[in-house]
């Protein structure tokens, strides 16, 4: 399974993932962090990625599209600072991968 990080998530969190053996890449990896939002969807249905977001729009997208676009994991969190993030996703990760597993979608993460 292979993430997508949206840009309004620190790159720390795709490297995090990484180091917890998921393959993960944040949208400045791959030449997308000024990218539009239609970019980042194409870009993650091309690669089969799940996108990792705190960005409404995406879970709008996803609710609206078919089953052949990417998943999408949002995250319903305030602004925090990059620990405190990662600390509050690291218990719920293993949630969002059985989600991801049974073929969910759109996970809301909150």
């Amino acid at each position: 399974m292979r993430f997508l990080v949206d840009a309004q998530l620190p790159p720390a969190l795709a490297r995090w993932r990484v180091d917890r053996g998921v393959e993960a890449d944040h949208v400045a990896d791959v030449g997308l962090l000024s990218a539009s939002d239609k970019a980042i969807w194409a870009e993650a249905t091309r690669t089969g990625a799940v996108i990792l977001t705190k960005d409404e729009d995406f879970a709008v997208w996803r609710s609206a599209g078919s089953s052949d676009q990417p998943a999408v994991v949002w995250l319903r969190v305030g602004n925090t600072r990059k620990a405190a993030l990662l600390q509050w996703f690291e218990p719920l990760l293993p949630r969002v991968l059985e989600a991801l597993e049974r073929g969910d979608l759109l996970i809301e993460v909150d």
